[in-house]
């Protein structure tokens, strides 16, 4: 597989298959993906891997803490902006449109909306979750390699013929994540990357997921 076919096939999945993931294909994934650049070879990135039991076991904690407390609990950062705006909310909103499109879940179909949203505590069915994490004093800087290292790791999947979807929402409760995970409080929670082999037969999976034209997002100078 190229690079380019492992980006146009990349898409946050929503629903796996039940197939386990081979320990050995993930340790050659994570092992190339240190080659990720990093500010000053910082490489801020940290890990913790979870699957069968211990992530069946954490996946029923925090389901019960989100019937307790449905909006989140003590997140330790804003997953969007308060003022997000313009082409940026307009997109945000766009895809959670055409999702909810493709699952023919109504505007008014609140318990529907509800119920998909709820999927993500069980990795959409996924059989592996990858949660990052760094040190509280990095910065923006460290945080866009933390994202740079996310998306080699999810290129590297596809190669190997796995399907990822970053979460943010875990960072929800970003605080109990770290206590469930045993992330001292010197670090903080970034997000979830649950991982496994899509269903490709789910309507979720094959909706179009727009993107905006590069003449929108790029200005080109000095170029004939």
């Amino acid at each position: 597989m190229t690079v380019t076919e492992a980006v146009a096939t990349r898409r946050s999945v929503r629903q796996f298959i039940d197939k386990s993931v081979d320990k050995a294909i993930l340790e050659r994934v994570l092992a190339k993906a240190q080659r990720s650049p990093s500010g000053g070879n910082t490489q801020p990135w940290n890990a913790v891997i979870l699957t069968g039991q211990p992530l069946a076991d954490l996946t029923a904690k925090i389901k019960a803490k989100a019937a307790t407390a449905p909006l989140g609990e003590a997140p330790e950062y804003d997953i969007y902006p308060k003022d997000l705006e313009g082409r940026y909310e307009e997109q945000r909103r766009g895809i959670g449109k055409a999702m909810f499109n493709a699952l023919g879940l109504a505007r008014e179909d609140s318990a529907g909306r509800i119920g998909q949203m709820m999927k993500n505590w069980d990795s959409f069915g996924a059989p592996v979750q990858l949660f990052t994490y760094t040190r509280k004093y990095m910065g923006p800087p460290q945080w866009s390699d933390m994202g740079m290292w996310l998306q080699t790791v999810m290129l590297l999947l596809r190669e190997e013929g796995l399907d990822s979807c970053a979460q943010e929402i875990w960072a929800m409760y970003g605080t109990y994540m770290r206590e469930l995970l045993n992330i001292d409080d010197d670090h903080i929670f970034f997000c979830g990357m649950a991982i496994g082999y899509r269903d490709p037969d789910a309507a979720v999976n094959n909706f179009t997921v727009p993107r905006v034209d590069i003449g929108q997002a790029i200005r080109w100078e000095g170029f004939e």
